[in-house]
């Protein structure tokens, strides 16, 4: 069975208020002050837009050619795959079947 706390509700604006409200109060009636900031200035430091920096993008790079090293694997990819082929003479298994295309039987067919 699910446990059934219930849930918060979510206040509402003016209980939010009234909280900051109630905090401001607090703070000021503990000796604290409320400086005044002239209008314009940030919190930031060099006093620039934060949001400009994620819209720029780096200027494009230049691309290094591979088509040299594409060849040269290509080439050693291809020589592989003929040492491979060559390993592979002797003798072949061959499906033998009957008039239908059943399977019969296995014979192994030397390869000329």
């Amino acid at each position: 069975m699910a446990d059934r706390t219930p849930i918060k509700p979510t206040p509402t604006k003016a209980e939010c208020r009234e909280a900051l409200s109630r905090q401001v109060d607090s703070f000021l009636a503990s000796g604290g002050e409320v400086k005044s900031i002239p209008s314009g200035v940030s919190g930031n430091d060099a006093n620039v837009n934060l949001f400009t920096r994620s819209a720029s993008f780096e200027p494009r790079k230049e691309r290094t050619p591979v088509t040299d090293v594409i060849k040269v694997l290509e080439e050693r990819k291809s020589s592989k795959t003929k040492q491979l082929k060559s390993r592979r003479a002797g003798p072949k298994k061959k499906l033998i079947t009957d008039d239908f295309g059943e399977p019969v039987r296995w014979v192994w067919v030397d390869d000329e």
